[in-house]
């Protein structure tokens, strides 16, 4: 009977290819409800196979228990829950603002210099137009000057 239960594997959980925290949680929790689960205590199950060795009967409550964890996971979809809390898991990890190796106080001083940065350039570009506005209006004025007073002219020139 030794044999038997040795070689049985556990059935997956969650019906998928589980994975390593599952199987993790399995094994803690099968671990953490043995003695909860008194459906059927070990001396009842001694009791009812009081023929067999007490290493078989062991093995025989071991699978009992095991059996009853697996049908509890699998009617409580653990399997689902866990693989939803993975992939969860994952997804926070990929995102930057959530890794460890950056937070939000870097993020907050890269945006600070990304913004510091186009102010300087668009007052950068605002003196250059500032300065070509100027240098057009000297040349306004520069032909302004050379021209005889002419009304009509004077009038095109003050709307450019």
């Amino acid at each position: 009977m030794e044999k038997a239960t040795s070689s049985a594997a556990p059935a997956k959980i969650g019906g998928g290819g589980g994975s390593r925290r599952q199987s993790d949680l399995n094994r803690s929790f099968k671990l953490a409800i043995r003695s909860l689960l008194t459906s059927c205590s070990k001396q009842e199950l001694a009791k009812a196979f009081s023929n067999f060795s007490n290493a078989e009967q062991e093995s025989l409550h071991r699978l009992f228990i095991q059996d009853e964890f697996e049908s509890l996971c699998l009617e409580t979809q653990v399997g689902t829950a866990l693989e939803t809390v993975e992939q969860l898991v994952e997804e926070k990890n990929l995102d930057p603002l959530f890794s460890e190796k950056s937070n939000i106080m870097d993020a907050v001083q890269n945006l600070s210099m990304a913004k510091r940065n186009e102010i300087h350039y668009l007052m950068g570009m605002l003196e250059k137009a500032e300065e070509q506005n100027r240098c057009l209006q000297d040349r306004v004025e520069l032909l302004r000057q050379k021209m005889p007073d002419d009304s009509g002219i004077s009038v095109v020139m003050e709307k450019v």
